[in-house]
């Protein structure tokens, strides 16, 4: 008995011992698994990130890019695509090509105050690369990659804090039905501006806004400001504006043919550009009215501070903007116009991706060795113990787009603009002018007309898909006429592989077509 009882107690035993064992092995209850849910309350797209209240949307763009001929018509300085495109020689790309990916995120938190928003959008591209004459034969650019933030602002309590179109800007920028960034006629701040501002709804579409922007670079919204007696140091002239050697008459030469009429010579900030706009937003389209004034705030006279410098100058711009929405041609279509009027404040209409000085060469039929347009643009004008004379434009541009089908778009658009110096600034430039090439066979004057008419077709074949060819026309009509003896000039346009010669001064003209295929998720 003893021994079968000792079995049943070490059995007994022994299945505890299992059975405690195996309930030590089994797994602790896992938490649930957060997934991702949707987010309806800001449409199509949000999701909420995982553990939170805030809604999350990805998006973007991949775009592949090729202009053909205009891209070769204008030499935009410090465009990585066009560096010798004014020159119309060997060294000038009659092509280039864009391969372009855009991403943007957009996040979105409701709070009892309101909702809460923030946007940063971001660009990568890479262009292609640019030659340039070198000492003994040619150089070429490795390339040029590219990074842009066009976007990142916060929104909350209707203010506007960060990176950001202006809302001096029509919605269009300055596509009014699809073109080039080279259409004149209004603002366009694409690439951003950074500010602060704040926008009332007074509903049934109606809003007001004010901000400060920042205008501070040629990439936003500050033309040159031309101190005509700075050519000394760098290029030819000295601060009374004679030509000092022969070199350096060259070198002022160049530099007046490539549309730089002195130096750019802004000070530091002072004060930001002070914006207005009432915008009207409804169903049969929109309305706004834009107004901005801008600080001339320039350095000295000299290079330095005893020299002096002038008086600080306002300029503004006013514009207005229609949008008119489903026209009886068709669903969808719609008709966009801008006109705009500027004194002191250029880029509001020759917008932040124009070139702010450029030039063109082509044929000559009065015996010649070429033919040369050119432009430089400016906010304002001033020399050596002068004020600021402001620089005054006028411009417009429009678009009409229609659909053929949810495939098929075409559109037609155009946008015409003229700027004028003062007549302080047209004399101060014209002295360099006179004193760089003589003036027994030339009439100098500054002034120019600039226009752009083009047609444009988008086929969607599936839905975020699209492939788009537009052709484009742009004229410059320059007030310049005669010819000019250019000397030879060892720095001013060597990279453009130009001889000292006879120049006929002549209106320009190009032709831009750009093929587009972009992806956009």
């Amino acid at each position: 008995m003893k021994l079968v009882k000792s079995l049943l107690l070490g059995s007994a035993a022994g299945l505890i011992a299992v059975g405690g064992a195996q309930a030590a092995d089994l797994p602790v209850k896992a938490k649930a698994v957060e997934y991702v849910k949707i987010c309806s309350l800001y449409g199509a797209g949000f999701y909420y990130i995982p553990g939170t209240d805030t809604c999350i949307k990805l998006g973007g763009y991949l775009r592949a890019d090729a202009v053909l001929g205009g891209s070769g018509d204008y030499g935009f300085n410090n465009s990585t695509a066009t560096v010798n495109g004014g020159s119309n020689n060997r060294l000038t790309n009659y092509y280039y090509t864009r391969a372009r990916m855009d991403l943007n995120v957009d996040t979105r938190t409701a709070t009892e105050y309101g909702v809460v928003r923030t946007y940063a959008d971001m660009i990568f591209s890479y262009d292609t690369s640019n030659v340039t004459a070198a000492s003994g034969g040619t150089a070429f650019s490795t390339g040029n990659p590219s990074l842009g933030l066009y976007h990142a602002f916060i929104q909350f309590a209707g203010f506007t804090m960060g990176r950001t179109v202006s809302i001096f800007d029509a919605p269009w920028q300055s596509y009014p039905a699809g073109g080039p960034d080279s259409i004149p006629g209004g603002s366009n701040h694409v690439t951003g501006v950074n500010q602060f501002a704040y926008t009332a709804d007074f509903g049934q579409g109606i809003t007001g806004s004010l901000a400060l922007e920042e205008d501070t670079t040629l990439t936003s919204g500050q033309s040159n400001l031309f101190n005509t007696s700075g050519f000394a140091a760098s290029s030819a002239l000295s601060g009374a504006g004679a030509i000092v050697t022969t070199s350096a008459a060259a070198n002022a030469g160049a530099a007046l043919i490539q549309g730089l009429y002195g130096t750019n010579d802004w000070g530091g900030t002072r004060s930001p550009d002070i914006i207005g706009a009432v915008r009207v937003d409804q169903a049969w389209g929109l309305a706004q009215f834009s107004v901005a004034a801008k600080d001339l705030h320039a350095g000295y006279y000299g290079s330095t501070e005893p020299t002096g410098h002038p008086s600080d100058k306002w300029g503004w711009a006013v514009q207005g903007s229609l949008s008119i929405k489903n026209i009886p041609t068709g669903a969808g279509d719609s008709i966009n116009l801008q006109a705009v009027y500027t004194d002191g404040a250029t880029k509001y209409n020759f917008q932040t991706l124009f070139p702010q000085n450029f030039f063109m060469f082509s044929g000559s039929g009065v015996g010649a060795y070429q033919s040369v347009g050119f432009a430089g643009l400016a906010d304002g004008v001033f020399g050596a113990g002068t004020g600021i004379d402001t620089v005054k434009t006028w411009g417009f541009r429009g678009g009409y787009t229609h659909n053929w089908s949810p495939n098929w778009v075409s559109a037609i658009y155009g946008g015409y603009a003229q700027l004028k110096y003062g007549t302080t600034g047209k004399a101060l430039i014209c002295a360099n002018f006179t004193a760089a090439f003589g003036a027994a066979t030339a009439t100098c004057n500054p002034d120019f007309n600039f226009g752009v008419i083009g047609v444009n077709t988008v086929w969607t074949p599936v839905k975020n898909l699209a492939f788009t060819a537009d052709l484009s026309y742009s004229r410059l009509d320059q007030k310049y006429s005669g010819t000019i003896a250019a000397p030879a000039s060892p720095n001013g346009w060597a990279a453009n592989a130009k001889p000292g010669a006879v120049y006929e001064l002549k209106d320009q003209n190009s032709l831009t077509l750009l093929l587009r295929a972009q992806r956009t998720f």
